[in-house]
């Protein structure tokens, strides 16, 4: 089943709009690569557990695999071939709102060159543009 909040304040959210960059979760902290955000957008969270499953299947048990992102927001829609008005649509599924700089994935215990091919991978399904980073030693 593909992530989403267990409990929220509010079922339903408005869309806003992602301005600037991102000032938290834009380093790598836990391993010692990561797949950074390069531009801002929505990532469903069918697309990050794609991403998960494409790297655990290509790192064979082998290393650890962070996910630095989590999808609170609800994205409502309303049903096919219905007139306007008669209300906002029923949440339809949960994204997180990225935006440029974010970590979104981290690994670590695998070679540098897995470490790439294996981001590179997760990067296929991501529906922005990533980069790969590594960890910042002496900060």
């Amino acid at each position: 089943m593909a992530m989403m909040p267990k409990r929220i304040k509010f079922r339903k959210s408005q869309r806003g709009r992602i301005r600037g960059n991102a000032t938290r979760g834009n380093f790598v902290a836990f391993g010692e690569y990561g797949l950074q955000a390069v531009e801002a957008g929505w990532i469903r969270a069918t697309q990050i557990e794609a991403g998960r499953v494409s790297a655990t299947h290509h790192m064979h048990r082998e290393g650890k695999l962070w996910i630095r992102i989590f999808p609170h927001k609800p994205i409502s829609k309303k049903p096919l071939e219905v007139r306007m008005g008669k209300g906002k649509g029923e949440p339809e599924f949960y994204v997180a709102s990225v935006k440029p700089g974010q970590v979104l994935y981290e690994v670590a215990g695998v070679s540098e060159d897995m470490a790439k091919e294996t981001l590179a991978r997760i990067s296929h399904k991501m529906p922005i543009k990533t980069r790969f980073v590594t960890r910042r030693h002496g900060l």
